[in-house]
């Protein structure tokens, strides 16, 4: 029994704890992720009247004991999916994450086959070097230069 107890008690230390349940969110790092709904830029960036507003509340539910994830979800209750800086990887809103990977992919496809048939039309246009026949003046020319500089 003692060792079933201590066992468990191992396992327990060893899971790592929610990381929101152990520390409260900083309000920097919610301001970096959360989109002024009027000049679109970060709550960090921003300084226009709703900004500070939002950046008042933030700190408010801070403050309160509330987590990152019921801070944001609260300000976009309240201002509209808009203001999350990074849209959701759910829904509709997954092709903001898959479509540039997508486009990336295709485009590396595309200059591989265009690469791939670019050296395989230059390989095929390409007629072997045949070298023309030295006239037999100047071959005896460039023997009789070879044998002084062997001499």
């Amino acid at each position: 029994m003692s060792r079933a107890l201590a066992l468990v008690a191992l396992v327990l230390l060893l899971v790592p704890a929610p990381a929101d349940a152990a520390d409260p969110p900083r309000a920097s790092d919610l301001e970096a992720e959360l989109v002024c709904p009027t000049c679109k830029t970060t709550l960090d960036q921003s300084d226009a009247p709703i900004a500070r507003r939002m950046k008042a509340i933030i700190r408010e539910r801070i403050a309160a004991g509330a987590t990152a994830g019921e801070i944001k979800q609260e300000l976009v209750d309240q201002f509209g999916p808009a203001v999350l800086a990074e849209p959701p990887k759910r829904g509709f809103d997954l092709l903001a994450w898959l479509l540039p990977l997508v486009g990336l992919t295709a485009g590396a496809v595309v200059v591989g086959a265009l690469a791939w048939s670019w050296s395989r039309r230059r390989a095929d246009d390409e007629e072997p070097v045949t070298a023309a026949p030295l006239d037999p003046a100047l071959e005896r020319r460039i023997d009789d230069a070879l044998e002084r500089l062997e001499r």
